[in-house]
């Protein structure tokens, strides 16, 4: 028994296949990627069989057909597993061989033990070549995310190769020696191989699962948790035994605790949205950081709409006080728990906008930042097929609504005084002696035009609507308003100050004039006017 114990030994030792790290680095989407060589597809009876099981077949003591069909588990209608060789196929008849006569002999629990040792050796090696360190808890924790994004990306394309290739390939070679020979000793012999490594492979997601939460790792923990959900079907065929129930329980908990990681960011992020705090307004009511950091964040979500459709379950619950907006749902019933959370997260955008709105002096200015803001947000769901088919029309035309609401808003906060200053009321007198027009009325008219005007022209070119397309209708509105009026009343009433002294002190404009600096309005200019060369 002991000469048999070292003959087991040493041809497990000298025939393990040896092989590159880079030949166990499978693209998801090829079946092809292994060297045929070295791997063979789950599923295929062809290279299921070896030539060591045909000599079972025919030998007086081999267990025949039914071990066969033992050894061809359900595990291998995982298209995705692929097998290899572990150990060379002209020593998987010695070896088996061997361990008949030490099972036989009585010596199951050394045939186990020496197989364990060798294997358990040869599987670290293996997770060196993958870069599977050991690295606690804790330690992952003290990590930078930028370090932990690295690894993240190392750890998929890590685990899927042991989960599909090392540990299917070893469950494979446990049955080729063991399967039919002694009750369980195939389940026996693999888990003792594998689970110390098993086990070590999931202390990185766990760590990652149970991190503090924060914005930024929403996607990366969803690529987490889809890579570990891709690959739960193959656990849990590969480890389907009682005895291996531990390997299963843990991936499943992971995946868990990686949803409601998930899920916790979300809700901490429309928190921190709803609640951000910078007071400071933005120059010239251009777009907001706030507003492009969160539809940037909402577009990204609406990438991971498959995944988070099954992890979100609930509507979202809208505020009771007077802090928070609230929402009527009952308009928007077909949409799935995720589209609403989407719209939620743009409703309390915009309730912080308008929060933020309230710290211009300027109304018009708040009008514009208003305005900016939401057209910003139309503009970035109906750039996204997916986010706009999520946030759906009806809700687009109600964003629609406000900016061109606040776009009004804002030529009434302005523009209404400045044409007041063109109206006939006032103008006009009675009298022998006089021709109907009070030239003291109305130069004071084209003063306070001029004066309005001016003082327009010379805050709102600093102003800012930086989409061109917005920045032109608004340019147009204002003009087709100011421009007939201004054109109408000097047309009217230039002669009469023609006729009077210092003509050029009121007549300071031409319509012309007028058209070519409204140009100016909204270009976000820092040098006033009157130092700019025209």
């Amino acid at each position: 028994m002991a000469r048999l114990e070292d003959e087991f030994r040493n041809i497990l030792l000298s025939h393990t296949t040896v092989f590159e790290p880079d030949s166990l680095f499978l693209e998801e989407s090829s079946s092809s990627s292994v060297s045929p060589s070295l791997c063979a597809e789950a599923g295929d009876d062809s290279s299921v069989t070896t030539a060591t099981e045909e000599e079972e077949l025919n030998s007086p003591g081999g267990s025949g057909s039914s071990r066969l069909t033992r050894r061809r588990s359900s595990y291998r209608s995982t298209s995705s597993i692929r097998e290899m060789d572990l150990i060379s196929p002209e020593a998987v008849s010695d070896l088996r061989s061997i361990v008949q006569r030490m099972v036989a002999a009585g010596y199951s629990r050394e045939c186990i033990q020496v197989y364990g040792t060798v294997r358990k050796s040869a599987m670290e090696t293996i997770f060196k070549q993958l870069g599977i360190v050991k690295i606690s808890i804790g330690d992952v924790q003290k990590l930078d995310w930028e370090a932990v994004v690295g690894k993240m990306r190392q750890w998929i394309r890590a685990a899927k190769v042991c989960i599909r290739v090392v540990f299917s390939s070893e469950k494979r070679l446990c049955e080729q020696l063991f399967d039919g020979i002694c009750t369980a000793m195939d389940e026996t012999c693999f888990m003792e191989t594998v689970k110390a490594s098993a086990l070590r492979l999931f202390t990185f997601p766990e760590a990652v699962s149970i991190s503090r939460r924060s914005p930024e790792k929403l996607f990366k923990i969803l690529d987490l948790h889809d890579a570990l959900t891709d690959m739960l079907p193959d656990i849990e065929a590969i480890f389907d035994s009682d005895s291996s129930d531990t390997i299963r329980v843990q991936a499943v908990e992971i995946q868990s605790r990686l949803a409601e990681a998930a899920r916790g960011i979300l809700s901490e992020f429309e928190n921190a949205v709803l609640r951000e705090p910078s007071i400071v307004p933005v120059p010239g009511g251009t777009i907001h950081p706030l507003t492009r950091y969160v539809m940037n964040y909402i577009v990204m979500i609406s990438d991971y709409k498959q995944t988070l459709d099954d992890l979100i379950m609930s509507n979202p619950s809208t505020g009771s006080d007077q802090n928070t907006p609230d929402m009527d749902f009952t308009e928007l019933e077909s949409k799935s728990p995720l589209d609403l959370h989407l719209i939620w997260l743009i409703v309390v955008l915009h309730f912080n906008l308008e929060e933020k709105s309230n710290h211009y002096r300027d109304t018009s200015l708040a009008h514009i930042f208003i305005m900016n803001n939401i057209h910003y947000i139309v503009q970035k769901v109906k750039r996204s097929p997916e986010l706009r088919e999520m946030i759906g029309d009806h809700y687009l035309r109600k964003l629609t609504g406000i900016f061109r609401h606040a776009a009004t808003n804002y030529q009434r906060a302005t523009w209404v005084r400045v044409l007041n200053s063109l109206r006939d009321e006032g103008l006009h007198v009675s009298g022998s002696f006089s021709s109907g027009v009070s030239r003291s009325a109305l130069r004071e008219r084209f003063k306070a035009f001029n004066t309005m005007f001016e003082e327009v022209h010379r805050t709102q070119s600093t102003w800012s609507v930086p989409d061109a397309q917005l920045r032109e209708e608004l340019r147009i509105s204002l003009s087709e308003h100011l421009i007939p009026a201004y054109r109408s009343f000097l047309g009217r009433f230039r002669g009469h100050i023609e006729s009077g002294r210092h003509p050029e002190n009121y007549l300071k404009y031409s319509v012309e004039d007028i058209e070519t600096i409204v140009l100016d309005f909204f270009e976000g200019y820092t040098t006033p006017p009157h130092l700019r060369r025209r």
